[in-house]
């Protein structure tokens, strides 16, 4: 706007003297113009530099808010990762606790509820309890494979020839169990049952070459102390009861040192070259299902359960259901708390477990107890857990 000034007032001055006025102004002319072109010069150079300024100053504005953006947004990202390892932490910690724990209340509420049925409602064909149980568990474990929910194998003829001797010692482990239940109270099974580890190391040695450590036969010999010990003092003792429970200890100790043996057997007979521990609580719960029909028209159960007053007690078969679906939880219960910990810890919480399941037992049922007979389970639920704990080192 200046430039635009100054040249109107140079017009004006033309007009009025045309003489040396002329010569004067077309020289101040001049010099005003080359001082305007200086000066449109400089504001150039200001301008292109302001421009210049300015461009850097957006550049670094867009830089900076770019930053900050990547900041917020790395610490956002950083608040989320932190999160979910939070999260992640506290469900990995919580994981063994919630599953320890419910393999700890399957296990005991499944013997307390087999023992009210046996012997509060005193019925006397453990057998047909054991197929009502082995039916409702193959049922459900059918129900889940069918709806995605598990996976087990493809039973095939060859499978099955190879578990039927896994099976038949499964069947009489269980129907063992029952009749001792039947006749001996909780703590003392609880206490006998530590007479299997004895055996099945003993098997371990002759069949696998297994030899246990000064630690483990120390731990066995006080099992031994306290099973004859408890026996001598146990003021309900019974010897059919005693006699089934002897039984029930070898015949699972059997079980076990025979599963090592055909698991590889069963594995080549799968498709997938592995056999999961679904497949195996399908495996001996469906076919025990046959053997256990034979057994209860061998032993005589059927012509009792049809004429027994007590199955026509809907309470009965409400705990009878119960009891089932307690036995096929402890197997699932049992495999997730053996992903979420190890087989060490898993085998000590189990000799843990016999604690509460003993007390439990002691007074639920009022169970008569002397001075030495107290002493004698406590001193084999000691052996127990030093059992576990030899067998981890």
């Amino acid at each position: 706007m200046s430039s635009d000034f100054k040249l109107d007032i140079f017009s004006q001055h033309d007009s009025e003297e045309p003489g040396l006025g002329t010569t004067i102004t077309s020289k101040m002319f001049l010099d005003e113009k080359a001082n305007s072109v200086q000066t449109i010069r400089e504001q150039g150079k200001l301008s292109i530099n302001n421009f210049a300024t300015n461009a850097e100053r957006r550049t670094l504005n867009d830089r900076f808010l770019k930053a900050n953006k990547a900041t917020i947004g790395d610490n956002v990202s950083l608040l989320d990762e932190e999160e979910r390892h939070h999260l992640h932490g506290s469900a990995k910690k919580s994981g063994p606790l919630i599953s320890g724990a419910a393999y700890c209340i399957s296990s005991c509420s499944m013997i307390m509820l087999n023992k009210i049925v046996l012997s509060g409602y005193n019925f006397d064909a453990g057998i047909s309890l054991m197929f009502y149980q082995n039916f409702i568990a193959t049922l459900v474990v059918v129900l889940l494979s069918l709806s995605g929910r598990i996976s087990v194998e493809k039973l095939s003829w060859r499978l099955i020839r190879a578990w039927i001797p896994v099976n038949v010692i499964f069947v009489g482990m269980l129907v063992s169990g029952m009749y001792s239940l039947k006749y001996i109270n909780v703590a003392m099974v609880t206490i006998l049952k530590n007479m299997t580890n004895i055996l099945t190391a003993i098997g371990e040695l002759y069949l696998f070459r297994k030899r246990q450590s000064p630690k483990v036969w120390t731990a066995m010999f006080m099992m031994i102390i306290s099973a004859v010990s408890g026996g001598i003092t146990d003021l309900s003792f019974d010897a059919v009861g005693y006699t089934w429970q002897i039984i029930n200890c070898v015949l699972t100790a059997s079980y076990s040192l025979t599963l090592r043996r055909v698991m590889d057997e069963a594995k080549n007979a799968t498709k997938s070259g592995s056999l999961n521990e679904v497949s195996m609580v399908l495996l001996n719960n469906l076919l025990s299902l046959p053997f256990a029909i034979i057994l209860i028209f061998l032993f005589g159960e059927w012509d009792y359960v049809i004429h027994a007053d007590v199955v026509k007690l809907p309470i009965f078969w409400v705990v009878a259901t119960a009891s089932g679906l307690l036995g096929l939880s402890i197997s699932f219960t049992s495999m997730w708390f053996l992903h979420q910990t190890s087989p060490t810890t898993y085998s000590l919480v189990g000799s843990l477990n016999k604690i509460p399941i003993s007390i439990a037992g002691i007074l639920v049922f009022k169970v008569p107890l002397s001075v030495s007979n107290l002493f004698s389970i406590l001193f084999g639920l000691f052996a127990g857990v030093l059992f576990a704990r030899a067998k981890m080192s």
